[in-house]
């Protein structure tokens, strides 16, 4: 099949690199010059362990390759998927469908014979209605299909989640679409992965109820964390206990700082939107998002009273800022809320990251970045665990304990337990929800 996908963003990217790795011939295109000099010149410019290698392999076979020349990508596809980025409208919480809506009407003065044009971005219900009316109103002569297909890859594992997935959802209205879909997606088909076609509404709806869902799991664990602190119970047993329920299952089940990331936020907010559109408010959803950012001022709160009730001249290190690891992501991650708090409060913030730096440093002005986390707690006050990059895992808490001025943790990852950091010499050790 001759795919051409538009955007070279996470989505974009990935979803392009893996589908040349199933044999197909793929052309991405972005309008970002720079973007696609990087690109060609084996360059990734984004952090996806194992993104670069496979790129690098699909390219030298000749089935990938990258232009911003969307008329030439676009004459003789097979299907065109847009994978623009559709981020939270200011002012009101829905999507912003600019970019996608664009993207339409420039494919569809490029086609030049029938396609089905395939939307993985992120959208609310009845959009690929109106992508439909979109190319059809920019060129009454096309002949063409819309399909839905929306994304579910994790960020650090993206590639494993293309080649394995839980699942493929594809919303189709013709039976000949649905044949272009089953061709392109035939090596998962092969492997048993399930392939779930429905309609585009369901499709559509299928990716934000399943992100809300997710998101509520966190959320309710984090709520259970703060009253487990309360009565005395351990969050990390609860969830253990919790999550071995069958119906209720282990995954995001982990207290922390709150959810971030380029997924939750964004989508739980357009779903309590289109709730709202549609007079049926999803007030689960909309109990979500209100709690999940009280979640991330309680962890400012905690991370005072270990400052003894003032952040004023204190040294802090932070170890870990994007939204989760293995990515250099920091769209709505806790840092941005917890960080300046401390900055703010007269802190003296040192941050270690993997990869945070590239989108940190202009997110985060006034802190002073390190590559260490031991010459970070140097003389430090306080150590926060934020995102549990497996770097900060097996730190060796005895060495940290003594290079510190007040040996105290603040670890809302729970990675360690307050044994291990009594022992190792931390006078103040606090996790979340223990």
């Amino acid at each position: 099949m001759r795919i051409t996908m538009i955007g070279t963003g996470y989505v974009g990217l990935v979803s392009g690199v893996c589908f040349s790795d199933f044999g197909h011939d793929v052309i991405c295109v972005d309008k970002d010059p720079r973007k696609i000099e990087m690109l060609q010149a084996g360059e990734v410019p984004i952090y996806e362990p194992g993104l670069d290698a496979l790129m690098a392999k699909n390219v030298e076979s000749g089935r990938l390759s990258f232009t911003t020349d969307l008329k030439t990508a676009v004459a003789g596809a097979d299907a065109v998927f847009i994978a623009v980025g559709t981020p939270t409208r200011r002012g009101d919480g829905h999507a912003d469908l600019t970019y996608v809506m664009a993207a339409a009407e420039e494919v569809a003065q490029a086609l030049t014979g029938y396609a089905v044009i395939v939307t993985k971005s992120t959208v609310p219900v009845g959009t690929n209605r109106k992508v439909k009316q979109v190319v059809a109103k920019a060129n009454p002569a096309a002949e063409f299909d819309v399909a839905s297909n929306p994304e579910f890859l994790r960020e650090g594992a993206a590639i494993d989640d293309f080649m394995r997935p839980d699942r493929v959802v594809v919303g189709v209205q013709t039976e000949r679409a649905g044949e272009v879909m089953a061709e392109i997606y035939r090596p998962l088909f092969l492997r048993d992965f399930p392939i779930v076609t429905t309609d585009l509404e369901s499709a559509e709806m299928i990716k934000y109820a399943a992100n809300a869902f997710l998101a509520t799991k966190i959320t309710f664990i984090n709520e259970i964390a703060a009253l487990c602190e309360k009565v005395g119970a351990d969050v990390k047993e609860v969830s253990k206990g919790v999550g071995m329920d069958g119906r209720i299952g282990n995954k995001f089940l982990h207290a922390g700082p709150g959810y971030g990331g380029s997924c939750f936020p964004k989508d739980t907010s357009a779903l309590a939107r289109i709730g709202q559109e549609h007079a049926m408010p999803q007030s689960i959803v909309e109990t979500v998002i209100r709690v999940n950012d009280d979640i991330k001022h309680r962890m400012i709160e905690k991370l005072r009273d270990l400052c003894d009730g003032s952040f004023n001249g204190k040294t802090i290190a932070v170890l870990g800022v994007t939204f989760k690891p293995n990515t250099d992501d920091m769209r709505d991650a806790p840092s941005l809320t917890i960080v300046p708090a401390m900055v703010g409060g007269g802190a003296k913030v040192r941050v270690v990251d993997p990869q945070g730096f590239r989108e940190g440093e202009a997110l985060l002005p006034g802190v002073v970045w390190s590559d260490d986390p031991y010459k970070a707690a140097h003389n430090a006050d306080l150590v926060v665990i934020l995102t549990e990059w497996n770097e900060f895992r097996a730190l060796d808490l005895d060495r940290m304990a003594r290079k510190m001025a007040h040996a105290r943790m603040a670890d809302l990852r729970n990675v360690y337990s307050p044994r291990d950091a009594k022992r190792a010499g931390f006078e103040a050790y606090e996790g979340v929800g223990r």
